[in-house]
């Protein structure tokens, strides 16, 4: 085990130590800040090459980032914390040029507390439109309806950015910077478009049918989430996770119970553990399902939409006898689940069981040999190892690249390193391996419901928790597989009934943040065919 915080404590002795929620967390003045990130990211002692998450804090006397970085090759976590006392122009350097990510992760932290970051080559508001007032996220804004009056006119938009830029002697410069090249032809896709899968803006350079650089629009179903669960008890933040990416919301609901479980000291009981593995894996079953269908269907393989449902339909009824819904699940509870399973629940998961491996070779061999299929995915929307690690793409796009990123394996939680499953890994990169990983992970998610589904221990389905629950001062921060990727949660508790910052890490907008990259030089014809098997889910990004 190598000493990162004696390493860390002789490159820079200016730093400061403490250990928060089991992950070394390094408190760095901002002049010092890029040159840690990249010894942490290019010395071998660390090699903490991918960035998970950059949660912007305004902690009243200053504000600030913490910067959540993983050793792909060693598999730790390190956190670094930085803050700023100027709250009338909050600046902090950049560190776009280490990690892909990065540009986007920080125009959300300006967007939300309005923090400058010297060097970042697009310092655009993220989701809010670009008259809005104010910065949401800081504990000052003015939440007032009428300083942010709705607007009923055109969406206002700008072809220019600002980069701000630090000479020698440390003067701050704000330049004025294009989207796109002069003379350049930009069509829009989106906000309404089909294959979109939501309410989505590209707006797209293209050269005759090639695309040159992709400008994505967000933020149209925005519904301020993480500023809302700041004025709402914990029990009542768990709505709010199913509103998300609502394929996986008892994975997203699981995240977050283990977050508040860490800081209660609660102990889940065992079958509250067995169920809630059970039903994240039904889902993951049932999401990659409707992947595949709405996918094949954006290419033209309409009928593959209703041989996918069928599996889909019959999950959903599963779901629907024991949750008592079809789609905003909101089973897991602080402390285990709301209510026991159905009666027939083993039952019919072992139907599901039986039917599921013709159903998978059904689906191979309608559409995965499809010469068809194969000429418009194979070698389509590339996207390297490296360049995966350095976007945060996780979860089957992550994997189809090469790049081991399977929470489940990475950083068990609950009982998952009890059971017996593979991650799928692929070497390809491209559309179609995308498209193959989740066939293949649908197998693997059947495999671990197997080997619990005879064997759901007696017991209680839900701990003893109080009745108002608050939690201590303190920071945790949790990572689980949902089924699109890496889910993070981020909880600062200032010792009361409710969170004083929640900050979720969605896996979709690295998903949606490396369109521009994988689709540049391919036809615009394939965007839909990339953009498709990527798989992001609009609410999970704009939250």
């Amino acid at each position: 085990m190598i000493d990162m915080q004696g390493k860390i404590a002789q490159l820079f002795p200016q730093a400061t130590f403490e250990t928060v929620d089991n992950v070394l967390t390094v408190k760095i003045d901002d002049a010092r800040l890029h040159a840690l990130a990249q010894t942490l990211r290019d010395d071998d002692v660390f090699a903490m090459d991918y960035l998970v998450t950059i949660v912007g804090m305004d902690w009243k006397d200053s504000l600030g980032c913490v910067y959540y970085l993983m050793s792909t090759r060693h598999n730790n976590m390190i956190a670094i914390k930085v803050s700023t006392t100027d709250r009338e122009r909050p600046m902090l350097h950049s560190v776009a040029d280490l990690w892909h990510i990065a540009g986007l992760y920080e125009r959300e932290v300006y967007d939300f507390f309005g923090i400058i970051f010297i060097g970042n080559p697009d310092m655009r508001r993220l989701f809010l439109s670009i008259d809005w007032h104010g910065h949401p996220l800081r504990k000052d804004y003015d939440m007032d309806p009428a300083f942010n009056r709705v607007s009923t006119e055109n969406e206002r938009q700008s072809d220019d950015t600002n980069i701000y830029i630090e000479d020698a002697d440390g003067n701050v410069t704000c330049q004025t910077a294009h989207i796109f090249e002069p003379g350049d032809f930009v069509v829009n896709i989106g906000p309404q478009h089909p294959a979109t899968h939501g309410v989505l803006r590209f707006r797209t350079a293209v050269d005759g049918e090639t695309i040159k650089k992709i400008d994505v629009y967000m933020g149209y179903i925005h519904r301020g989430v993480e500023k809302l669960c700041e004025d709402l008890t914990y029990p009542q933040t768990l709505h709010y996770m199913d509103r998300l990416d609502y394929f996986a919301a008892h994975n997203y609901h699981h995240g977050l119970c283990i977050t508040y479980e860490k800081a209660a000291g609660i102990e889940v009981p065992r079958r509250a553990q067995v169920i809630r593995v059970l039903m994240d894996e039904l889902s993951r079953i049932a999401s990659h399902c409707l992947f595949i269908g709405t996918y094949c269907m954006d290419l033209g393989a309409t009928t593959m939409l209703f041989y996918t449902l069928r599996v889909r339909e019959q999950i959903l009824d599963i779901m629907e006898k024991t949750c008592g819904a079809r789609m905003t699940f909101n089973y897991d509870c602080i402390g285990g689940v709301m209510q026991d399973l159905d009666v027939d629940f083993v039952k019919d998961v072992h139907a599901l069981l039986d039917v599921l491996p013709a159903n998978i070779k059904e689906y191979n061999k309608l559409f995965t040999g499809n010469v068809i299929a194969r000429n418009r995915m194979e070698g389509v929307g590339v996207l390297s190892r490296e360049d995966a690690i350095s976007y945060g793409v996780t979860g089957p796009a992550g994997r189809a690249s090469g790049w081991a990123c399977d929470m489940r394996k990475l950083m068990p939680y609950s009982i998952y390193n009890e059971l017996e499953f593979d991650e799928i890994v692929r070497s390809e990169g491209d559309s179609m391996a995308r498209f193959k990983a989740r066939i293949s992970e649908m197998e693997q998610s059947a495999r671990i419901i197997s080997q619990l589904i005879d064997s759901i221990p007696e017991g209680e389905y839900c701990a003893k928790v109080p009745k108002v629950i608050k939690l201590p001062q303190g920071s945790w921060f949790t990572l689980v597989e949902g089924c699109r990727g890496a889910f993070g949660i981020y909880l600062e508790s200032d010792g009361s009934t409710k969170p004083y910052r929640l900050k979720i890490a969605p896996p979709c907008l690295p998903l949606a943040g490396v369109v521009d990259h994988i689709t540049r030089g391919d036809k615009i014809a394939d965007l839909i065919t990339i953009g498709g098997s990527l798989d992001y889910i609009v609410p999970d990004m704009d939250r």
